[in-house]
């Protein structure tokens, strides 16, 4: 590409970059912050329209805050641009260099680059920069392109990879001007607030644009691009019929343990790899996501069914055929996520009695947690029922604590387990999240 065309993008870019405002800051920023300092590659992955672009910008607001990163060290670029047509992996190196003579940065360089992947050959400049030059590297990439199992092939040992979730409770809640502290749940004109909050949000979901239009019916849309642009065409599948049945029944069934030979069935395939392979792409690009259940026996383990959750329940629930909603499936789903967004190790788990623990959480060894989503207790055998079911994985597994989620109702029970006693916490889900 001729230098003053360079020139042009890189002004062009940054520029616009630089000015975008009214963003909502992201729980997993004060990460991030952390890893600036260290040399990796900072790749952010997440579902398509979760905010990957806004976080950057983000990240290099609080970079330039610091006072430490002047603005002629930042260096963003859009590989979406039509502009870049014409860019191959040969102009990387002139495109550096004309930044670096535009800017004259002096110290380290910070990059920003989205879907960097349009250039064939763009992890080898990567590489080299990351050898060679002060520099630390943000990328971006829609997950057709940029899976992290490419990514960790490309630049083994040199990056880290962060997620971007749709927004949680707590985010969705500074979006709309409601700061949480440690006395807020205690305020009753703030809990009102809150719990109104909550319900906009269980209808709305978490992606930002949606959220930012009032816009529900963009969910369907989100959907559809997922589909056709980063499973379908990223995969080559033929059958087109076949994978957006597999998604409309798994929308329709969040949370619900569902095997090979049961979803073959539904679909109508041929072959449980056929299923297989499917969900394995459905996971890639970050739209359904499968739990395990938790067994001392790996073999046990693999061979059990899993349980199965979408990345918003707001989305599952736009595009899922149900007259009637399952507000424990939902908010079952909800709590998913937000176990995700934490960084924990996710099970289900079945008691020897066969009673379902919805999550069981597990750091190194132990268990630390075991959750029962609930919408209602008020039924006593439902009450007994969960109460049961947690005072076996707490005799079995030795859980730590024991959670019941639920609606709107909070209590601690105590309960006699057959070493000892301990006490059930139940806690509504808004409060919960927050």
């Amino acid at each position: 590409m001729e230098k003053e065309k360079l020139k042009e993008l890189i002004i062009g870019h940054k520029e616009k970059f630089l000015s975008r405002g009214g963003l909502v800051r992201r729980e997993i920023q004060d990460e991030i912050a952390n890893y600036i300092p260290q040399r990796e590659i900072l790749i952010i992955t997440g579902v398509r329209r979760s905010g990957k672009s806004s976080l950057m910008k983000l990240v290099c607001d609080d970079l330039l805050n610091s006072k430490d990163v002047l603005e002629n060290s930042i260096l963003y670029l859009n590989f979406e641009d039509e502009r870049f047509i014409p860019f191959t992996f040969q102009d990387f190196e002139p495109l550096y260099e004309t930044f670096v003579e535009l800017e004259n940065p002096q110290g380290r360089i910070y990059l920003f680059l989205d879907e960097i992947q349009n250039i064939n050959g763009w992890e080898k400049w990567l590489n080299r920069l990351y050898e060679f030059e002060n520099v630390k590297i943000f990328v971006t990439g829609s997950n057709a392109s940029l899976l992290s199992s490419e990514i960790s092939t490309a630049l083994t040992g040199r990056n880290r990879q962060i997620v971007t979730w749709p927004f949680s409770l707590r985010e969705f809640l500074t979006m709309k001007g409601v700061t949480i502290d440690a006395k807020s749940l205690y305020k009753r004109q703030k809990k009102v607030k809150i719990k109104r909050l909550f319900r906009e949000y269980l209808e709305s979901g978490g992606f930002p644009e949606v959220l930012k239009m009032g816009d529900t019916t963009l969910l369907e849309q989100y959907y559809k691009d997922i589909i056709y642009r980063d499973v379908i065409a990223r995969y080559g599948i033929k059958n087109i019929k076949e994978i957006k049945e597999l998604t409309l029944f798994l929308a329709a069934n969040p949370g619900t343990i569902q095997s090979y030979k049961n979803m073959q069935k539904i679909i109508g395939v041929r072959s449980q790899n056929t299923v297989k392979n499917y969900l394995e792409a459905l996971n890639d690009v970050y739209l359904f996501f499968s739990m395990d259940l938790f067994d001392y026996s790996l073999k046990r383990q693999i061979y059990n069914p899993s349980k199965i959750y979408c990345v918003d329940a707001a989305l599952s629930n736009s595009i899922s055929f149900k007259f009637s909603r399952d507000m424990g499936h939902i908010y079952e789903n909800i709590v998913f996520l937000e176990l995700l967004r934490r960084n924990k190790e996710l099970y289900y788990w079945k008691s020897k009695k066969g009673r379902e623990v919805d999550f069981i959480i597990k750091e190194g060894l132990n268990i630390t947690e075991a959750i029962q989503v609930c919408y209602s207790l008020e039924d006593e055998k439902t009450r007994q029922r969960e109460i049961q079911v947690l005072t076996e994985v707490k005799d079995e597994l030795r859980a730590e604590r024991l959670t019941v989620i639920t609606d709107d109702e909070e209590s601690t029970v105590p309960v006699e387990f057959p070493r000892g006693h301990g006490e059930i916490n139940v806690i509504p889900l808004w409060k919960w999240l927050l």
